[in-house]
């Protein structure tokens, strides 16, 4: 597993930060998304809630996604912000996760958008990048 700085931490558990997860399905197709249920945990995994959606069917068949985060809008280069290359470790339907991140999503966002989840996911990360990085 990769080394999570402090910085790292605050950035994606930063309130109202904006969490954008990028995927693809087995044949490469590309999705992103709007997240606001991610948190980066302490043993380093990262933790979502999934509705029914193409993000879910695309993790389903390519266990691997970008996590791309910043703190504040408009980006621009000196935005606070990082890149999390990130490899799927477990997704449940139905177990601890599940009920935590539906619980933790009723709390902050309300018993609707409980509801909405279906799953919920668990990553290793497995490489970060800087917002703006030049190396590559």
């Amino acid at each position: 597993m990769v080394e999570i700085s402090k910085e790292i931490f605050e950035i994606v558990n930063k309130p109202g930060r904006v969490g954008v997860l990028g995927t693809a399905d087995k044949n490469g197709q590309p999705n992103t998304a709007y997240f606001g249920s991610l948190r980066l945990m302490e043993d380093g995994s990262v933790v979502l809630g999934l509705g029914n959606n193409l993000s879910l069917k695309n993790l389903e068949e390519n266990p691997l996604a970008v996590l791309f985060c910043i703190t504040e809008s408009p980006v621009e280069f000196k935005t606070p912000g990082v890149r999390l290359y990130l490899k799927l470790k477990e997704l449940q339907k139905a177990g601890p996760l599940y009920d935590a991140i539906k619980t933790a999503i009723a709390e902050h966002a309300g018993e609707g958008a409980a509801k909405m989840i279906v799953a919920a996911a668990a990553f290793e990360v497995t490489k970060i990048r800087q917002l703006v990085d030049w190396q590559g």
